[in-house]
């Protein structure tokens, strides 16, 4: 009979793999006094790239506008690759999902404030994630939306 093997996890890189930057309405829109409005949109997608080895992908959507107007949207998507095996799906999930994002969104949040200062604003600071929370509600929203709904009917 084998041993088990010993757990591996290691990052191979963190890279940038995607970035974009759009001002659709400049100059006329840098010329306005008004506070914008800053949305921020934050995603999380794993991958297998190969025989235990996946890319785990942070991206972050930020929005900001003046009314109905777009002042600019900046979408960047940071990515890492990490060697991970001999580890049961149980334990593969919450690595996946909260382990490697805490890697990652540093460099995410460094080339989302480079990119937009570039740009000739203010930077935008993400805030810290809580990525652990952010897993935990997902696995509950899953787990609800995979509960059969229950009819009770009277005679």
């Amino acid at each position: 009979m084998a041993e088990p093997q010993a757990p591996v996890f290691q990052i191979q890189r963190v890279y940038l793999k995607e970035a974009s930057l759009e001002q659709p309405n400049s100059p006329a829109i840098l010329l306005e006094q008004e506070q914008p409005a800053v949305d921020i949109q934050l995603g999380v997608e794993a991958s297998q790239a190969a025989d235990g080895v996946y890319e785990v992908c942070v991206t972050a959507t930020v929005t900001t506008k003046i009314k109905d107007k777009t002042v600019f949207l900046v979408e960047v998507k940071q990515a890492g690759i990490f060697e991970i095996r001999n580890l049961d799906a149980e334990q593969m999930n919450p690595i996946m999902g909260i382990a490697c994002p805490q890697i990652v969104y540093p460099y995410l949040r460094g080339n989302v404030a480079d990119i937009v200062t570039r740009a000739g604003f203010p930077p935008v600071h993400l805030a810290e994630i809580n990525f652990q929370a952010m897993y935990e509600q997902q696995q509950a929203q899953l787990q609800q939306q995979a509960e059969p709904s229950r009819i009770i009917t009277r005679a």
